[in-house]
């Protein structure tokens, strides 16, 4: 037996978890598929598949609106899913919980209702090298319209945010913080909490992305000290085009809307409109029901699982892989953090990681290659891009395996003699 299939995690099954999730059985080019691109977006179990199949049998409607049988289950569905995006995130009231179609959405709609009403000339953004551009770019633009700045926050050679060049630009200038949870390039673990309380001291505002926390661990907005927290559903086991941003009650409350039609109205006319209670006024339209029932039916399908056991099992993972790919020559890891969330981005010397994750895929093996939308990342390691294998609960040592044998393969037909 590979010593990489020994010593699995007490308290985890993973063979368990992985009968759970049907696309885990298709074959890629005649190869049993090893899905590693669970950073982009996680697969989907069997009970989120489900759920949203038998609310299109059985519960269609629209929510808010209808008086008849339908609409009554719909919208309780509906309802119940934001209670349950409030419980997962540990919030105080389900109020704070707004749905949106995912992390992008969120950022920005916090950029433009809280940004545009805030932020002045000569105030400043922070933003970190590890940010996606999804928490870039919404903040340019905002503060390109009220002729504010948005300033980097260095990261270390490891790929960790300079907690001592951070204390450095923290003064009266700064309005708002955001930083990600965890970096979808480098799989950094961000000490969110002491940036928060940091930001917090000198009266900034925070926005932390979770998008790609949320697949490894609960999260509690209250002990992070954040005022506003996001993620996408698609990488929490639920289906695309669903998320949430969680918000300080306050600060909603004196945000106006982002965007305007059905639903965010109390009343309309022409001499003027008033707007719904929260969380409604910044909920504009027919939302995604569907995505709603699907988001909560992940959560459920989470609370039977052990989540301390899956991290244990994901970081095992990422070890075994760091071990074993050390050892091929002209492999390089870039980044190299203290605390990782399953993410492992490298380069083979001598071949484009497009071209690596191409040979990849012709052993069944899915990788994501690229800039993984951190261009400014990217310039700072002086790269065009890496290749990323980031892994999930149920991967398993099988998948590692083949991963370093097909990296094995790559190096042999591209890399360094």
């Amino acid at each position: 037996m590979s010593p990489l299939k020994a010593g699995a995690t007490p308290g985890f099954d993973v063979e368990k978890v992985r009968a759970d999730f049907p696309i885990l059985r298709e074959m890629i080019k005649g190869q049993p598929l090893v899905y590693l691109d669970n950073a982009a977006t996680t697969q989907k179990p069997e009970a989120v598949i489900e759920a949203i199949a038998n609310y299109y049998r059985h519960d269609n409607a629209n929510v808010h609106r209808g008086v008849h049988t339908l609409s009554d289950r719909a919208t309780r569905h509906f309802e119940d899913a934001r209670e349950k995006v409030a419980s997962f995130l540990n919030s105080p009231s389900s109020r704070q919980v707004i749905w949106t179609r995912g992390t992008t959405e969120a950022i920005n709609l916090v950029a433009y209702s809280w940004g545009m009403k805030n932020l002045k000339a000569g105030d400043r953004v922070l933003v970190s090298w590890l940010e996606h551009h999804s928490d870039i770019v919404p903040w340019q633009l905002a503060a390109e319209r009220v002729g504010a700045e948005v300033v980097p926050i260095p990261v270390t050679s490891a790929a960790e945010i300079d907690l001592e060049a951070f204390d450095a630009l923290l003064d009266e200038r700064v309005k708002l913080v955001a930083v990600n949870h965890v970096s979808n390039a480098m799989g950094t673990i961000n000490p969110v909490a002491e940036i928060c309380a940091r930001a917090r001291a000198i009266g900034a505002v925070t926005l932390v992305d979770g998008a790609q926390a949320v697949g490894h661990w609960d999260v509690d907005v209250q002990s992070l000290g954040c005022d506003f927290y996001c993620f996408s559903g698609h990488k929490l086991f639920a289906p695309t085009g669903i998320g949430a941003l969680w918000g300080r009650e306050e600060l909603l409350e004196a945000m106006p809307p982002f965007m305007g039609g059905g639903e965010m109205i109390e009343t309309v006319s022409f001499e003027g409109t008033t707007f719904n209670t929260l969380p409604f006024k910044f909920e504009a339209g027919t939302p995604n029901i569907a995505g709603a029932v699907g988001l909560a039916a992940a959560i459920d399908y989470l609370s039977n699982i052990d989540r301390t056991a899956a991290a244990e099992h994901e970081d095992a993972l990422l070890s075994a892989t760091l071990e074993a790919a050390m050892e091929i020559p002209g492999l390089r890891r870039i980044g190299a953090p203290t605390r990782s969330a399953g993410i492992f981005s490298f380069v083979l010397d001598g071949c484009h990681p497009s071209d690596v994750g191409m040979l990849l895929d012709e052993q069944g093996i899915a990788v994501r290659t690229g800039h993984h939308c951190t261009q400014p990342l990217m310039a700072h390691f002086e790269l065009p891009g890496t290749v990323r294998a980031s892994f999930s609960m149920y991967n398993n040592r099988d998948d590692v395996d083949r991963l370093i044998a097909g990296l094995k393969k790559a190096q042999s037909l591209f890399g360094p003699r």
